[in-house]
């Protein structure tokens, strides 16, 4: 369980990353490698914070 939790949630930074990426080519604020990681952290901690609510949510509910 905890491995698809922190696969799901590396996966949504990554897709935060280059979302910013994208972003970036719209605005020039940030240097590039600020953007993709301050959008990974961003991405993965708020995907485990989702999951563990959610999760949480479940076992209560049961």
């Amino acid at each position: 369980m905890m491995r698809s939790v922190l696969t799901t949630a590396a996966l949504t930074g990554a897709f935060c990353a280059v979302f910013a990426v994208g972003i970036d080519w719209v605005s020039e604020i940030l240097e590039r490698p600020q953007i993709f990681g301050v959008s990974f952290v961003s991405g993965f901690l708020g995907s485990l914070f989702a999951q563990t609510i959610m999760g949480r949510w479940r076992e209560a509910g049961k």
